[in-house]
């Protein structure tokens, strides 16, 4: 039956048990099932006597004396079984001997339900787990059930906050010696487990069973609400808390409840308030001893990692890590949701709230809460209104360091990124993006309630306001309400009169930055904006779209009261004040009230003798932008005003407007004296004379309160 010889026929039916991997005898307390009726009688003593071999070290009490032994092992990292293929080694010879199937490949042990092969039957066993849903290991304080009994006693170390293990060179406390096995490689560098396809290297065996996945593209965990397909079970049940809601994770301070044990973890340190490890040198505090160390290399300025490529030297490895994939543009970490790719594993945690709408960072002052703790303390600027990042060249000082190099680049005058497409150039890569927007016309934000597509996110989230109509943000002054927390910082403005943004070259004021962005180009002469038709080009682009209604004859904007219609929803502001009679612009010198700011602006430069608008041909200076167009059209000879019924063409809309009356016979100017109708207004004034002349007093003090008037 088997080349093996055996001297008793006891050591034979034995055997046979072994090789056939039957386990007929069960123990009675704990259905742990055995081979042989010698290992049962073992096993129950286990239970009969008491644990009375502490560890001297760690006081973990045993019931055999070589469970201690092989215990104490673990303290001593005393390893004395050596593999003889890749001189690995290990404390115990049943590790070594799992350790061999690794390298005969040899996989005797299948699945029946999907086939998968293992090398021990162990893991087969804990395999079959995920089919049949078992969770045999509960814990006895919150009835949690785990698959596993290792499992199991790592989840009890949660109850009793119990760190019995510390890092002899940073001094981290850890709960687990496996813990503290692999944080030691933090500091050793060590890499042991490779990957057989690329020969990329990893200090844990979990992130190497992670990495082969990107080769084999094996998604085994399938979600059973929505079949979406995943490579880990950790990733399929963050995944189910999409579809449960369910969050598992509440913190006992506040009671704010969490989907995922890294966003608990994060909200937790909000809490803490105890930092007792300080900087030497500069008086910071931190709540781990590990953080101050990385703290202090950036006051060694040692950087003993350098970039192979661009011989870049960094303080630690992770970051040239981080940089390295600058030139390898690789993005590891994925998104199970939207398939989204990053970079950085901490940018795509950052990422997952946006699916998840945790966050973690609560502001004490106002009670808003926000995902990033980076966000948080931008926030809370607002409270304290402190501005720590000032600028060398003109002592200018912003509350946060992006605002700052900003700042920066409009006194270096650099450009260094420009348009493939048309040569311009921007200090900002967010700049360039936004730009080359308008060359590919792509929208990739569209509303789903009305389908209308946006090029930006921001713009699709102003958008949908239009549809909730949703004012949540209220002026504490007059009671306005806003959609957008930037419309009423906007709106505050007009009640503080503040202008914190100044044009360098002519020392403008302006109450927010776009208007400065867009003054600026008045003196650069930029025109970003070029109609497709007729190819003029616009400084800004909603005159862009307003000047495309002249091509598609389009008047979106319709008058309520007599229905008539307007290119421009100014005009139909403007418009409408004809049936109200409302007049809410007053001016200070003289008390004559307007209907449009504009039409103030404009009377006020009557006082003010500004004619701010200068014609670069002839020089001659206007007080109006509109005077200056018209102007500008006696040396082009431009006019764009043509007639549809004889086609002659004029340089003013408003000369057009009176030729058409010759076609129409419209006279829409009567006298108030007679009743006479004429078709423009330098006629009716010119007949008005005639009236004059025959009433002289009456006219000359209408003549006198006009001229008080202007």
């Amino acid at each position: 039956m088997t080349s093996e010889e055996f001297s008793q026929e006891g050591n034979f039916e034995q055997h046979l048990l072994i090789s056939t991997k039957e386990k007929q005898f069960v123990c009675d307390k704990c259905n742990k099932a055995f081979s042989l009726q010698t290992d049962l009688k073992s096993h129950l003593m286990l239970h009969m006597t008491e644990k009375q071999y502490p560890c001297e070290v760690c006081n973990k009490t045993f019931h055999l004396l070589g469970d201690l032994r092989r215990h104490f092992l673990t303290h001593t990292n005393e390893k004395p079984y050596a593999c003889e293929i890749c001189c690995k080694t290990f404390s115990r010879s049943g590790d070594l001997n799992r350790h061999f199937l690794i390298h005969s490949k040899e996989k005797q042990f299948a699945c029946e339900i999907c086939s998968k092969t293992f090398n021990l039957k162990e893991n087969l066993n804990r395999h079959l787990l995920v089919h049949t849903k078992e969770k045999p290991f509960a814990c006895e304080i919150c009835c949690k059930a785990f698959s596993e009994k290792g499992n199991l006693k790592r989840h009890l170390v949660v109850h009793t906050k119990q760190k019995l293990y510390s890092c002899e060179i940073c001094n981290k406390p850890f709960s687990r010696s496996g813990d503290i096995k692999r944080h030691l490689l933090v500091h050793t560098k060590e890499k042991p487990y490779s990957c057989d396809i690329c020969c990329k290297a990893y200090s844990h065996l979990g992130d190497l069973k992670s990495h082969l996945l990107t080769h084999t593209k094996e998604k085994p965990y399938a979600c059973e609400i929505c079949n979406k397909v995943f490579p880990r079970p950790g990733r399929l049940k963050t995944h189910m808390m999409t579809h449960t809601k369910k969050k598992l994770f509440t913190c006992e301070v506040c009671n704010k409840t969490f989907s995922k044990q890294g966003i608990f973890r994060l909200h937790l340190r909000t809490h803490i308030t105890e930092k007792p490890y300080a900087c030497e040198i500069c008086n910071k505090k931190f709540s781990l001893l590990a953080y101050l160390k990385t703290h202090v290399l950036t006051h060694l300025k040692e950087k003993p990692y350098t970039c192979e490529i661009c011989n870049k030297a960094f303080s630690y490895p992770t970051d040239l890590k981080r940089h390295s994939r600058m030139h390898t543009k690789e993005k590891p970490y994925s998104c199970e949701m939207c398939s989204r790719v990053f970079a950085e594993l901490t940018n795509l945690k950052q990422h997952l709230m946006t699916h998840t709408k945790e966050k973690p960072y609560d502001c004490k002052m106002c009670g808003k809460a926000f995902s990033q703790q980076g966000n948080l303390k931008r926030h809370l600027l607002v409270h304290t209104k402190e501005k720590p990042y000032s600028c060398n060249i003109c002592s200018k000082a912003f509350s946060q360091p992006s605002t700052l190099n900003r700042h920066l680049k409009a006194h270096s005058k650099k450009k260094p990124y420009s348009c493939e497409m048309c040569g311009k150039a921007f200090s900002q890569p967010g700049d360039l993006r936004r730009h080359l927007l308008i060359h590919t016309k792509e929208k990739p934000y569209s509303c789903e309630m009305c389908s209308r597509a946006f090029s930006r996110l921001g713009d699709l989230k102003r958008h949908l306001l239009s549809h909730t109509n949703k004012k949540p943000y209220t002026c504490k002054m007059c009671s306005k309400v806003f959609s957008q927390p930037g419309n009423l910082k906007r709106h505050l403005l007009t009640h503080t009169k503040e202008k914190p943004y100044y044009c360098e070259m002519c020392s403008k004021a302006f109450s927010q930055q776009f208007h400065l962005k867009v003054h600026l180009r008045t003196h650069t002469k930029e025109k970003p904006y070029a109609c497709d038709v007729c190819y003029k080009a616009f400084a800004q682009q909603h005159h862009l779209k307003t000047h495309l209604r002249m091509h598609t004859k389009e008047k979106p904007y319709a008058c309520i009261v007599c229905h008539k219609a307007f290119a421009q929803e100014g005009h139909l502001k403007r418009h409408s004040f004809m049936h109200t009679n409302e007049k809410p612009y007053t001016c200070d010198v003289c008390g004559k009230a307007f209907s449009t700011k504009h039409h103030l602006k404009t009377h006020l430069r009557m006082h003010t003798k500004e004619k701010p608008y200068a014609c670069d041909v002839c020089h001659k200076v206007f007080g109006h932008k509109h005077h200056l167009k018209t102007h500008l059209r006696t040396h082009t000879n431009e006019k764009p005003y043509a007639c549809d019924v004889c086609h002659k063409a004029f340089a003013q809309e408003g000369y057009l407007k009176r030729h058409s009356f010759m076609h129409t016979n419209e006279k829409p100017y009567t006298c108030d004296v007679c009743g006479k109708a004429f078709s423009t207004k330098q006629d009716l004034n010119k007949h008005f004379l005639t009236h004059a002349k025959k009433l002289p007093s009456t006219f000359n003090k209408s003549n006198e309160a006009g001229s008080a008037d202007s």
